[in-house]
């Protein structure tokens, strides 16, 4: 069977760090797969912050962002108690949106996970996509 493969970018512009709760955790003891996408969704709202976007979406103008694609590749448990240091860069810009790539580790180094999520610019008003900003375009890089 094809294993997922994500391929890491040669820099990370953001690096944030949140803790394991005892709730992350699943019956093996160790973070469950639901629990590390609610992860990278936290680490997401920092990356976005980071570049300018003070959330995913705005009820105001009521534009935003979708998650349209996930792709994980674990390589390591991660346990309560520990630090995951989750380094991330924009992606794969097009005329709608980008990825967000994320390298995982814990306190220790130990790498825990590589993941990549499609994100693509969204009207709630209409229910249709959006051309990417001009601006966030130039704040995300590639």
């Amino acid at each position: 069977m094809a294993r997922v493969k994500v391929d890491l970018p040669a820099a990370f512009s953001c690096t944030t760090e949140i803790p394991v709760r005892i709730t992350d955790l699943n019956y093996g003891g160790h973070v469950g797969n639901d629990a590390l996408l609610g992860i990278l969704h936290e680490a997401r709202v920092h990356f976005l912050r980071s570049v300018g976007v003070p959330n995913d979406f705005d009820a105001a103008t009521k534009l935003g962002l979708i998650m349209v694609d996930v792709a994980v590749e674990y390589k390591g448990e991660a346990f309560h108690g520990d630090v995951l240091r989750i380094a991330m860069a924009g992606v794969d810009q097009n005329k709608y949106g980008f990825d967000v790539v994320y390298h995982v580790h814990n306190q220790h180094g130990k790498e825990i996970a590589r993941a990549k999520t499609g994100m693509l610019c969204f009207d709630y008003n209409v229910h249709k996509l959006r051309l990417l900003p001009v601006e966030l375009a130039a704040q995300i890089g590639s």
